[in-house]
């Protein structure tokens, strides 16, 4: 097996910037380096998966200010690690991914796709994915839901009637936030939450991207949409995708990495 691996490093971490956050979560730091590195060094320094490893694209900003940016910023240790960078998809994810898979190489015979932030995937659960994709053709990780699900509607009515922010910003209640309300209980029998790395056979990936409708959440919905099997391997709690400024801290506790301020001067990033 050689294994390209791609990581899409494009997206513009607005949910992590409206809910408070200060920078890219990707810029953020875990124990002195930002978390895209330390999402790379998940599989760079892995003791059986580092040297499967062939091509490995990060895929970046489209727009090219931004792309410039961002290969001043991380350039100089993605090159150390041997990364390949690219401009990515200017709206979706998966724009993203087809612009990384046209930089994998012939002799690369499988395919690990990995959410840039996803810090804290355990070793043993790569290995899982990895050993799993010299049998199968598409392997994916997941793990089942526990939590009841609620499909909930948002309705017109203002949450609050008299909303201190609101008046704190000049706005009336109703264009704060709206009262939310279940509309039915989903039942969760057979259903899991996806992760990644997932896994994939070069010419399987390729074949899912040529497809027309290129619509998915997940690269594992494109295979599925060929009609292909993808097998599911355990997941893993602790594979957070960082996604809130609250992942951030949850992040720092799995690694056991302490926040710039907390460190000793010479230790900050």
């Amino acid at each position: 097996m050689k294994l390209a691996l791609i990581v899409p490093a494009a997206g513009a971490s607005r949910r992590y910037g409206d809910a408070g956050g200060l920078r890219s979560k990707l810029d953020e730091d875990l124990g002195g380096r930002p978390v895209l590195q330390r999402t790379i060094e998940l599989f760079v320094k892995h003791e059986s998966v580092g040297p499967l490893l062939g091509t490995i694209i990060v895929a970046g900003p489209h727009d090219p200010e931004a792309f410039g940016e961002f290969k001043e910023k991380y350039g100089d240790r993605l090159a150390l690690m041997g990364c390949t960078i690219c401009r990515g998809g200017v709206t979706h994810r998966y724009e993203t991914v087809k612009a990384a898979l046209e930089k994998v190489l012939p002799e690369d015979t499988h395919i690990a796709i990995h959410d840039a932030a996803r810090p804290c995937t355990p070793p043993e659960l790569i290995d899982r994915v990895v050993q799993l994709a010299e049998r199968h053709a598409a392997v994916i990780p997941a793990l089942e839901v526990t939590d009841t699900l609620k499909r909930v509607q948002t309705t017109d009515e203002p949450e609050f009637e008299d909303d201190p922010v609101a008046r704190i910003l000049g706005t009336s209640p109703k264009e704060g936030p709206k009262v939310r309300v279940v509309e039915s209980t989903v039942d969760r029998r057979g259903i899991f939450a996806a992760q990644t790395p997932q896994v994939f056979r070069a010419d399987l990936l390729r074949r899912a991207y040529a497809q027309s409708d290129l619509t998915s959440t997940d690269d594992a919905g494109l295979v599925e949409r060929l009609g292909e099997r993808v097998v599911v391997v355990e997941g893993d709690a602790r594979n957070l995708k960082i996604t809130h400024p609250g992942d951030l801290s949850l992040a720092r506790a799995i690694l056991g990495a302490k926040p710039p301020e907390e460190r000793a001067v010479h230790k900050r990033f």
